[in-house]
């Protein structure tokens, strides 16, 4: 008999404290964001988006998240992948949902499973990725 050990899903609350945080890096650096949290099913916890950002930065935002969330990895380390002549420049996703390969959706994870995903947009690539990721480390 094998026994599971369960891993605590990403709250509503820890959503919040990802989206505050992004927000308390960006501002850091005098830059506005918008910024998407998913739980592991795809699902929207959090948002915040800001009509000072880039038109579009909300639907970017949500775009990034995703697209760290279905491949369980930092959206900045799949740019090269995507460029021409990378290994690929489209991918199907189940959440039947366009990926957005831009720097600034980060997976989140809990006892080494995948729980959730953060996207910024607003800022230039690094910028997010960095926002983002400084998010995550703000959950411990």
């Amino acid at each position: 008999m094998s026994t599971t050990t369960a891993v605590a899903p990403l709250t509503i609350q820890d959503a919040e404290l990802l989206v505050a945080a992004a927000n308390r890096a960006a501002e850091a650096s005098g830059v506005t964001v918008s910024v998407s949290v998913l739980d592991a099913g795809g699902n929207l916890l959090a948002f915040r988006r800001d009509d000072r950002a880039v038109l579009i930065s909300g639907e970017t935002s949500t775009r990034k998240a995703y697209t760290a969330l279905q491949l369980n990895s930092p959206t900045a380390d799949l740019v090269e992948a995507v460029q021409p002549g990378g290994l690929f420049h489209t991918l199907p996703t189940a959440l039947d949902r366009p990926l957005l390969f831009l720097a600034g959706g980060v997976p989140v994870h809990r006892d080494g499973r995948l729980v959730g995903s953060i996207g910024v947009g607003g800022g230039a690539p690094d910028q997010d990725h960095g926002f983002a990721v400084a998010a995550v480390e703000s959950l411990g």
